[in-house]
């Protein structure tokens, strides 16, 4: 069986999308049964490069959302054919997507769709619909993100739940590893500890990095901690709000916005901190978490989104919009010794659930239960 994987509308490998199938195509089962080929723009041949040799097809076409998404639409299918495919995985199905298939298709859709689609002209919401609504079968990372297509008027007739891995040879706790001190020497960067982290893109206020401060204002004022904040993630159409509201707060001094950070050296940014906070109330995935979780340290999350799902009872939840509240969380889930123990505890358990190895393993059975 061979099965063509779509890497158009990554972002060359730099968005959530992009690490996504940089971590699935690394974990694909070696089975002699099947032969995979990834197909997507020239410039990407060796962007999602592994281990072992996976073809790339390289399609010359002009390196712009509207130019691919008519590709999709007037050309996969005659490529898929051609190419001898029997099934193709859409990888960035939310963003581009053949309108009718050649050959079985399997859309994956990490985002949330509704929100992707307010994004989007009516043109292109009604060829995403369209095209995922026809598709053979849709994989979606949590309950979460199937209700959303059902409330955005996707009507396929095929939605299975297979949860996103993380990579435990990166995301493990460490103990004696010389991370004491008062400085964690974290390259690029030397931070000042004790901090607690969030580590996500300035893309937009559902996000939260405003609330964020304005509770972690709220909680300095009160406890005089000398806790710092470290947000970690690169800018985004929302930046400039988060670099106002961290200027203006009383806690400036204590903000630390470290801007891009090299994925390579999240682990050590995760167990270096006290906790990680994740305030973001329009998550699918919510990778991060599960991340935080596997280094070992507590964390605490918005109860929205995909978060209760994914982080189970091993986070203590709060409300993004309530300063008070938020500003309690903090303050708990740094102070209360027995509460930090037993969320690190559970985390790090929980967190043993996720895999990009189990992910690939439950795409790959779909997709052969497609095939026959």
């Amino acid at each position: 069986m061979k099965i063509g994987i779509d890497a158009f509308g990554l972002d060359h490998g730099k968005s959530g999308l992009g690490s996504y199938l940089k971590s699935f195509v690394n974990n694909l089962p070696d089975d002699s049964a099947l032969e995979f080929e990834l197909f997507g723009d020239e410039v990407d041949r060796y962007t999602y490069k592994v281990s072992r040799d996976i073809p790339f097809s390289g399609i010359s076409i002009k390196d712009s959302v509207s130019s691919q998404r008519l590709w999709h639409l007037f050309s996969a299918g005659r490529f898929a054919k051609k190419s001898g495919y029997d099934a193709v995985l859409y990888t960035a199905a939310a963003r581009m997507i053949p309108s009718r298939f050649s050959v079985p298709g399997i859309a994956v859709v990490n985002d949330i769709v509704g929100s992707r689609f307010r994004k989007e002209d009516f043109w292109a919401q009604r060829q995403i619909r369209r095209g995922l609504s026809r598709a053979d079968c849709i994989i979606v990372p949590s309950m979460f993100v199937k209700k959303n297509l059902e409330r955005s008027g996707v009507r396929c007739r095929r939605v299975e739940i297979v949860h996103n891995g993380i990579d435990h040879s990166l995301f493990f706790p460490v103990k004696q590893l010389g991370i004491e001190g008062e400085i964690a020497d974290i390259k690029p960067f030397a931070i000042q500890k004790p901090y607690i982290i969030y580590a996500s893109r300035m893309q937009s206020p559902e996000k939260k990095h405003v609330e964020l401060i304005e509770a972690f204002s709220l909680f300095k004022e009160r406890t005089k901690l000398p806790h710092r904040l470290v947000i970690a993630g690169s800018d985004g159409p929302y930046s400039r709000n988060v670099h106002e509201a961290a200027f203006a707060s009383s806690a400036a001094s204590d903000i630390f916005i470290t801007g891009y950070f090299p994925h390579e050296s999240f682990p050590d940014l995760y167990r270096n901190s006290e906790a990680c906070i994740f305030p973001s109330v329009n998550e699918g995935v919510g990778l991060p978490v599960l991340e935080a979780m596997a280094t070992g340290i507590p964390v605490a999350c918005a109860k929205a989104g995909a978060l209760p799902e994914i982080a189970g009872s091993n986070a203590l939840f709060f409300d993004s919009g309530s300063t008070d509240e938020f500003a309690t969380c903090i303050e708990q889930i740094v102070s209360d010794s027995s509460l930090r123990k037993k969320l690190s505890e559970g985390g790090l358990a929980w967190s043993r659930r996720f895999s990009w190895e189990k992910c690939a393993q439950e795409t790959i059975s779909i997709i052969r239960s497609i095939v026959r």
